[in-house]
């Protein structure tokens, strides 16, 4: 039975992350107890600098999780939290570590300033998205993480481009190169890191295969945006709801993706 906190971290995730809620209830209910705190902690971060207009509110909220991920780096006890509390009891000085370069991304969402150049933009994708999964997989006995880091960039290469029009709409510059030819550039580069996360499919301990769940429209989002890249800018086309839903009871019972 899951505890009152990490029920809490599932009705946060129903809510504001529905697809997200799908994957980590189609995972055993071991793997639930460390993905919803997880998940519901990368939803608390994400929306941190758009719940205020105030960079300065919004960085203290960032800074909140930074210090108390800092706490857990170096062992030492954390405020009682219905988030931060279960992810605690699943973190390790290491995992909590890399969490923190994950805060550090999100300052990028407080401002409107664009990204630097194209390698910046890639790695905001590798620290929000590709460490997320590394952590997920981590939390449940992946010890060689880079496929989960290859499975977590090609997901945030996904999200990201599917929230372009929301990013517009808020005065933001999300593409460096908002070329149709550079938008599939950056779809295929998605789909490069998912053909090689597949590669390593055989190196993926049994129980942190749940980790990978998460993913599982990515492949159709990428492909759809390499294909017609000039969707982007007003929004790519849904995934079809049925197939969704097979493709995830597919993964979930076969742990392939």
């Amino acid at each position: 039975m899951l505890s009152d906190n990490i029920v809490a971290c599932a009705k946060m995730l129903e809510k504001a992350d529905p697809d997200r809620f799908r994957a980590v209830m189609a995972a055993p209910v071991s793997a639930r107890e460390a993905l919803f705190p997880l998940f519901a902690f990368n939803l608390e971060i994400a929306r941190a600098p758009w719940i205020t207009k105030e960079a300065m509110i919004a960085e203290m909220r960032l800074q909140w999780w930074y210090d108390a991920l800092e706490d857990i780096s170096k062992d030492k006890p954390v405020k009682h939290h219905e988030v931060l509390t279960p992810l605690a009891q699943n973190l390790t000085p290491r995992t909590a570590g890399l969490l923190m370069e994950t805060v550090e991304a999100r300052r990028w969402d407080i401002y409107q300033d664009a990204h630097t150049d194209q390698a910046a933009l890639e790695n905001y994708i590798a620290a929000t998205s590709g460490t997320l999964i590394a952590v997920a997989a981590a939390m449940l006995g992946q010890k060689d993480l880079t496929a989960a880091r290859q499975y977590g960039w090609a997901i945030g290469c996904a999200n990201y481009l599917n929230a372009i029009p929301a990013l517009l709409d808020q005065q933001r510059v999300p593409l460096v190169d908002g070329r149709p030819q550079a938008v599939a550039a950056l779809a295929q580069k998605g789909l490069d890191c998912l053909d090689q996360a597949r590669q390593d499919r055989a190196l993926i301990a049994p129980t942190a295969r749940s980790a990978f769940l998460t993913g599982w429209t990515t492949k159709a989002v990428l492909r759809q945006a390499k294909a017609h890249p000039d969707r982007v800018i007003d929004g790519l086309y849904p995934v079809n709801p049925l197939w969704s839903a097979v493709m995830l009871l597919w993964q979930a019972n076969t742990h392939r993706f």
